[in-house]
């Protein structure tokens, strides 16, 4: 299996931080792949996944750069540079370590991750640069318009995992993060289930990076000093694509304060909320109150942010108003 095992210094000095530029690399896998995981994706890619190809068709050069990095079984090392999360970086200055990367490294990397000899074609010097100026495209056309949603997003996802840790320790923080990944105590971290050796992480800083998209991939560089984790955050792009309020639900409470409920189900921050909902944050916070005053939703501090979420009677009232509407 892909074994990490950490030490405990390591393990205290771990962090989730939120990356712009591992959120375009998992959007330009998504467009690769050019199939949705759910609603919510596939909207994006309709909006987006023409403009994209015609793009690639215009430079058959780049489009196979693009192909050849993302391979069968792992991803052209620099295509993914780890975030660092001292300097809290732009994405221009994350993209340009990737438009940093030597020649001979890019093709070595993507020797690697095509899983054989380059075509003739991509023996050149220009690979990196033809990455990042296809990423610096994707962002621009495909991220950056949403950025300040998906921000916010990602934001309450790490906030929520930061309450799980508290909570529940490293196994519930971790575990599920991605396929296959899963706590087995003792400083042992299965990130997935491939014959790998294991990995000694001492001496470095483990970061653990969501994105919005569904993708995920391991990361390590700087000699060794920081290793990394991306990893799809807890579906709330799908969730904005498919939340069903019931009828009854919404009749009673209002179909605006019936969805922010529904949504409830896991803990929540207002920043979520009005992402997810569309709402603004004063509308939700009207929300928040009263289901709060109504004891229908509780909440939970979470480091510097609050969570919300149903409470018993709020799991009563939804799954009766489901139940309701399922046997009508």
């Amino acid at each position: 299996m892909g074994l990490w095992l950490i030490s405990t210094d390591t393990l205290a000095g771990s962090r989730f931080v939120v990356s712009p530029l591992a959120e375009t690399i998992a959007s330009f896998m998504a467009l690769e792949r050019g199939t949705p995981h759910h609603p919510g994706e596939r909207s994006w890619l309709d909006a987006h996944l023409p403009a994209y190809r015609a793009r690639l068709a215009a430079d058959p050069l780049t489009a196979q750069t693009a192909k050849a990095a993302i391979g069968p079984a792992w991803n052209a090392d620099y295509l993914t540079p780890i975030p660092d999360p001292e300097a809290l970086p732009t994405f221009e200055q994350e993209l340009a370590v990737i438009r940093a990367t030597e020649p001979a490294t890019a093709r070595s990397d993507l020797t690697v991750s095509y899983g054989g000899p380059l075509p003739p074609a991509l023996e050149r010097d220009d690979l990196a640069e033809r990455t990042a100026d296809l990423l610096e495209w994707v962002w621009r056309h495909a991220v950056r318009p949403y950025w300040e949603r998906r921000r916010r997003i990602l934001e309450a996802d790490i906030a929520a995992r930061t309450a799980q840790l508290g909570r529940g320790g490293w196994s519930a923080a971790l575990d599920g993060l991605r396929p296959g990944m899963r706590w087995l105590g003792d400083g042992r971290l299965r990130i997935n289930a491939h014959p790998y050796p294991p990995r000694q992480l001492d001496a470095t800083q483990l970061l653990f990076v969501p994105v919005t998209v569904k993708a995920g991939w391991s990361a390590w560089g700087d000699g060794g000093r920081r290793h990394a984790l991306v990893y799809t955050c807890s579906g709330a792009l799908a969730e904005a694509g498919r939340t069903q309020v019931p009828e009854a639900l919404g009749a009673l409470l209002g179909p605006a304060r019936a969805r922010v409920l529904v949504l409830l189900d896991t803990p929540k921050s207002t920043s979520q909320l009005v992402a997810l909902t569309g709402q603004g944050l004063g509308s939700v916070g009207r929300h928040l109150k009263v289901l709060l005053d109504a004891g229908l939703a509780v909440r939970r501090r979470a480091g510097r942010s609050v969570l919300y979420f149903r409470s018993a009677a709020g799991e009563v009232l939804v799954n009766a108003a489901a139940g309701e509407q399922s046997g009508a």
